[in-house]
């Protein structure tokens, strides 16, 4: 794991700023974590409109990428699919696996000039959602980097990261003949456990206070869920809302999980049937380049008043009407707008046409300063 000596957590803004300041007047790395609602996404789009420096957000997977407005790791390195090797000499491999070394990678890379020069201006490189970065990524990236910087001799070629997510959530993709492999170069294939972070580890910051949830008990449950400490008190918490007879009536709203996205969204849609009420339908508007694979929601939504909902944004205004994750109910809509309304709400929530953005970073040659290119 990280360094605990370097860990800082707190439960107020304060710490935000602290870290926004650190970044700004230091090359440290910074690992920032903290639980679901406790502030990561808001402090990512904070630092980008307030650092000075030169700063590429980016992410491990396509729709990552693009909750986090940035781009994938893949492809603004142009890193080729399959495992990292953090050597030039392999053994225990089989020739129908596709290795990289250090090598292999500045041997066939794809970056072009244009690309070559803006990752020589980066300053700062943002990545969300590091729980899913492999430790042989981030081996490569820095590979990458100390190649392009022209700077062999220090991690990443003295680029600063800013790490930013919850180890307890998605974990990284490894498949058994690929870990046979790399368990003979890492700990882990937690980024954490990265060559190039072993004798540089980042300064972890823990931000605690939630914002989408007041109950403190609730919250604590959760926590030591999440911990595995669970007390007995907890247990009896549970046990008191355990029935195994209990259906749910008709409007209460309950949630069910499903293991597959073809059984929720037939649940969806059986649900949606029952409705009487008028079905309106919503069709994205598609530009640029922008692959389907990587849309965060379906292309076509039907919709109907009394329709249970859910954000999956959190309110870009700032005013936290809503959140990723808040439910609702739809108690009005036309082909204009829709009105979702949620327990213990004064006022309707009126929902708005919501734009992601399939980012794309270039140099700007007169200032020589990176620039989103949506």
């Amino acid at each position: 794991m990280l360094n605990s000596t370097s860990k800082i957590t707190d439960n107020s803004s304060s710490i935000a700023d602290f870290a926004s300041k650190f970044i700004n007047h230091t090359n440290k790395h910074i690992f920032l974590t903290g639980k679901a609602g406790t502030g990561k996404t808001t402090f990512l789009k904070h630092i980008i409109h307030h650092t000075h420096k030169n700063v590429i957000v980016a992410a491990p997977t396509g729709i990552a990428a693009i909750n986090a407005g940035g781009v994938t790791l893949h492809s603004l390195f142009q890193l080729p699919f399959g495992s990292f090797i953090p050597s030039n000499g392999t053994s225990n491999f089989n020739e129908n696996q596709q290795l990289n070394t250090p090598a292999t990678l500045m041997r066939n890379s794809k970056l072009n000039k244009n690309k070559r020069r803006m990752l020589q201006e980066l300053e700062l490189l943002i990545i969300d959602e590091v729980s899913m970065l492999r430790a042989d990524l981030l081996d490569a990236i820095d590979t990458m980097l100390r190649s392009v910087k022209r700077n062999r001799f220090t991690p990443f070629g003295g680029v600063q990261l800013l790490l930013i997510g919850d180890l307890l959530q998605l974990p990284p993709v490894v498949k058994d003949n690929e870990w046979y492999i790399l368990k003979s170069y890492y700990k882990s294939i937690y980024f954490f456990d990265a060559l190039a972070l072993k004798d540089n580890p980042p300064l972890q910051i823990e931000l605690n206070k939630i914002y989408r949830q007041a109950d403190e008990r609730f919250i604590n449950l959760l926590n030591n869920l999440r911990n595995n400490t669970v007390t007995p008190d907890d247990i009896e918490l549970l046990e008191n809302h355990y029935s195994p007879s209990f259906q749910p009536k008709k409007d209460d709203g309950f949630i069910r999980l499903t293991t597959h996205n073809r059984q929720a969204d037939q649940l969806n849609k059986e649900e949606l049937d029952k409705l009487t009420s008028k079905p309106y339908s919503f069709t994205a508007k598609v530009s640029g380049d922008f692959s389907e694979y990587n849309y965060p929601v379906d292309e076509h939504l039907i919709l109907k008043k009394g329709a249970q909902v859910m954000f999956i944004k959190n309110d870009p205004s700032g005013q936290r009407k809503f959140f990723n994750g808040k439910i609702g109910t739809i108690t009005n809509i036309d082909s204009d707008g829709i009105e979702v309304t949620s327990e213990g709400d004064d006022y309707p929530i009126e929902v708005e046409k919501y734009e992601w953005e399939n980012v794309k970073y270039k140099l700007d040659e007169a200032t020589n300063q990176i620039e989103e290119n949506v």
